[in-house]
C-alpha cells in the first residue's frame, strides 16, 4: 500500500483527495478540496471515484488505510494519507467547513 505524510500531501498539486470520514466529521472541518465519500458508503459510490491516481484521508489514517487496501484490490491507484485530518490540523494547515 502506498502512503504519504501530511507534509507530502500539502505539497501535492492536482491529485484528487477523497475523505472517507463520516459526513458529520467532514462537515466539522476538512482539507480544502477534499471530496467526502464516507467509508460506510464507499462500496455503493465507486462510480464517483476518480479514474486517475488519488489520495485517501480520514481522521488519523486507519480508515483510509482500510479503504486504500480495498480500492487497490479493485484496481484503483489510491494512496493513503498517514496521520489524517487530525495531523493536518495539528500542523496548522487550513481547513474548510
Amino acid at each position: 500500500m502506498k502512503s504519504i505524510d501530511i507534509t507530502q500531501l500539502a505539497a501535492r498539486q492536482g491529485v484528487p483527495l477523497i475523505d472517507v470520514r463520516e459526513r458529520d466529521e467532514y462537515a466539522a472541518g476538512h482539507v480544502p478540496g477534499a471530496v467526502n465519500v464516507p467509508l460506510s458508503e464507499l462500496g455503493d459510490r465507486l462510480e464517483e471515484l476518480p479514474g486517475e491516481a488519488f489520495d485517501v484521508i480520514c481522521q488519523a489514517g486507519g480508515r483510509s488505510a482500510r479503504a486504500v487496501k480495498a480500492l487497490e484490490a479493485r484496481g484503483y491507484d489510491a494512496t493513503n494519507v498517514d496521520g489524517g485530518t487530525g495531523e493536518w490540523i495539528a500542523q496548522g494547515h487550513p481547513v474548510e467547513k
